[in-house]
C-alpha cells in the first residue's frame, strides 16, 4: 500500500546515484540538485522509471485477465437455438466478412500506450530524482499528481518566470527592476512582506555575484522554498503524518465555499489508500445538504459518516459522538467537519471553541490539529479569512485548494509569511486523487520552473 504522508521521507543524496527512500527518518529531508548530473542522466533515470511503471501495469493487468469469470453455460441450462442464417448484402457478401462499423470506431478512438516517456513526465521524474528517489520505486501515482499540480500553477508560472528571468539577468536590481519584479510578486498574491523579503535577498545575492538569470531563478527557488518552510520550526511533526495505532482528531475549519466538505472526502480516501483507518463526523449541521454531501464523499473513499439526522442540532454533540465511535472502532484518523459562517464571526468562533472543549476532554490522549482549509483563488481576500480564524483557534496548517483556477498561487508564501502558518495540503483539480500531502520543493519546481 502506497503511503502518501511518509512519500518525501528520504537519506541525504548520495554520490552519484538517487538514494532509496528511508522510512523512518524524522524529516523531510532538503532536496539538491548536484551540478554534475546533466540532462541526459535524468532522462535515462525517467525511461527507466517509465519502464518500470509499464512493467507494472502490464502485470496487474496481466493478473486481471487471468481472473476465472463465471461462465454463463455453467449457471444456466443451454437453449435449444435455431441456426441462424448467414445474411447477404447486395454485393452478396456473407455479413460476417464485412467490417465493423462499432470495430473501426472503436480503433480510431482507442488511446495507444505510450512508448517513451513525454515531457511531462520527464519533468516529474527530474524532481523526484532530486529529492533522492529511484527510479525502480517511483509509483505511476507520483508522477500523474506531479503533472497535476504543474499544470495546476501554470497560470502563475507563465505570468511569472519569463518576466523574472528577463530582469534579474540584469545584475544587481536598480529601481526599476525592483519596481517590476514587486508588482510580478504582488500580481501572484504573494503578499507585502514576503515580496520585500525575496527582493532585499535576492538584492543582496546579486550585490556579491553576477548571476545569469538560470542560477538568479534557482537562488530565487531556494528563497521560496526557506519562506515555505520557516514555520515548520514551530512544529514537532513537520511532516504531518498521522500517528498509526493512536487516535488521531483533525478539524477543518473554513469559510462556506472553500471546497471544506469536498476537502473532507479527498482527505479520507487519501488516508485509506495510506494505510490509515479512517471516519468522518459531520458537524457542519447548519448549512443546507452538508451532512448528505459528506455522506456521498464518505460513500466514495468508503469511510464511514457519523451523523445526527435531526436538523439543526448541536455541532459539538455530533463531534461527540464521532470520538465515542472512533474509540470503540480503534479508528486511527476522525476529521471533523466544521460550520463555516465567516458572517457570524463571533458564534460561529465561540461553536469551534465549544467543539475544541468537547474533543480535549473526550479524547485527551488524542494527536488534535486544526486545519484551515484556504480557497487560492481569493487571494489576500482568503489570507484575512485565514487571519480571523487563527485569533480563534489553535490551528495547525492550512489546506490550500483550487490552485489549478487560480494565477495567485503566490497566497502560499503569503500564509507562510505573514500568518507563521504551514501548508500542510494543495489541491489541483476535482477528483478524489487531487489533493495531496504539501511539499514546498514540489511547489516551487512547479511555480517556477518554465515550459
Amino acid at each position: 500500500m502506497f503511503n502518501w504522508f511518509r512519500r518525501q521521507k528520504v537519506q541525504p543524496e548520495q554520490e552519484q546515484t538517487p538514494p532509496a527512500p528511508v522510512e523512518d527518518t524524522p524529516s523531510e529531508a532538503t532536496p539538491t540538485t548536484s551540478e554534475a548530473t546533466s540532462q541526459e542522466d535524468y532522462l535515462d533515470w525517467a525511461k527507466k522509471a517509465f519502464k518500470n511503471i509499464q512493467e507494472k501495469k502490464a502485470t496487474a493487468e496481466a493478473v486481471v485477465s487471468e481472473t476465472p469469470e463465471t461462465s454463463i453455460a455453467e449457471t444456466e441450462p443451454p437453449q435449444e437455438q435455431e441456426p441462424v442464417k448467414e445474411e447477404e448484402t447486395e454485393d452478396n457478401t456473407p455479413a460476417w466478412l464485412k467490417k465493423s462499423d462499432r470495430l473501426e470506431i472503436l480503433k480510431e478512438t482507442a488511446i495507444e500506450t505510450p512508448t517513451e516517456p513525454d515531457e511531462d513526465f520527464i519533468w516529474s521524474a527530474k524532481v523526484l530524482a532530486n529529492q533522492g528517489r529511484q527510479a525502480e520505486d517511483v509509483s505511476e501515482e507520483e508522477i500523474t499528481w506531479l503533472k497535476k499540480l504543474r499544470q495546476g500553477l501554470g497560470k502563475t508560472r507563465r505570468s511569472l518566470v519569463n518576466q523574472l528571468k528577463a530582469v534579474v539577468g540584469q545584475g544587481p536590481l536598480n529601481q526599476d527592476a525592483v519596481e517590476e519584479i514587486e508588482a510580478l510578486l504582488l500580481q501572484a498574491d504573494v503578499g507585502v512582506d514576503a515580496t520585500d523579503y525575496i527582493i532585499t535577498t535576492l538584492q543582496n545575492k546579486l550585490k556579491q555575484e553576477a548571476l545569469p538569470p538560470e542560477k538568479a531563478i534557482e537562488y530565487l527557488k531556494e528563497i521560496i522554498r526557506e519562506i515555505l518552510d520557516a514555520p515548520l520550526a514551530n512544529y514537532s511533526n513537520p511532516g504531518f503524518e498521522p500517528e498509526k495505532g493512536k487516535l488521531n482528531i483533525w478539524m477543518l475549519t473554513g469559510v462556506n465555499g472553500v471546497g471544506k466538505t469536498t476537502t473532507i472526502g479527498k482527505l479520507a480516501h487519501l488516508s485509506k489508500q495510506s494505510g490509515y483507518s479512517c471516519m468522518i463526523a459531520a458537524a457542519d449541521t447548519f448549512r443546507a445538504a452538508a451532512v448528505e454531501q459528506v455522506k456521498v464523499w464518505g460513500e466514495r473513499s468508503q469511510v464511514e459518516v457519523i451523523a445526527n439526522p435531526g436538523k439543526n442540532t448541536d455541532p459539538a454533540a455530533v463531534v461527540y459522538d464521532g470520538i465515542e465511535a472512533a474509540k470503540s472502532r480503534e479508528i486511527e484518523l476522525l476529521l471533523v467537519d466544521t460550520a463555516g459562517r465567516l458572517q457570524n464571526k463571533k458564534n460561529l468562533m465561540a461553536e469551534l471553541s465549544k467543539i475544541r472543549r468537547i474533543i480535549d476532554k473526550k479524547a485527551e490522549s488524542a494527536v488534535v490539529e486544526s486545519l484551515l482549509v484556504l480557497d487560492a483563488t481569493l487571494g489576500q481576500n482568503g489570507l484575512r479569512q485565514a487571519e480571523v480564524f487563527s485569533e480563534a483557534a489553535q490551528l495547525s496548517g492550512v489546506i490550500l485548494t483550487k490552485i489549478d483556477g487560480t494565477a495567485k498561487g503566490g497566497v502560499a508564501l503569503a500564509v507562510a509569511r505573514q500568518l507563521n502558518l504551514p501548508i500542510r495540503f494543495v489541491g489541483a483539480g476535482e477528483g478524489i486523487e487531487d489533493l495531496r500531502p504539501f511539499s514546498s520543493y514540489e511547489f516551487v519546481e512547479a511555480l517556477l520552473s518554465g515550459d
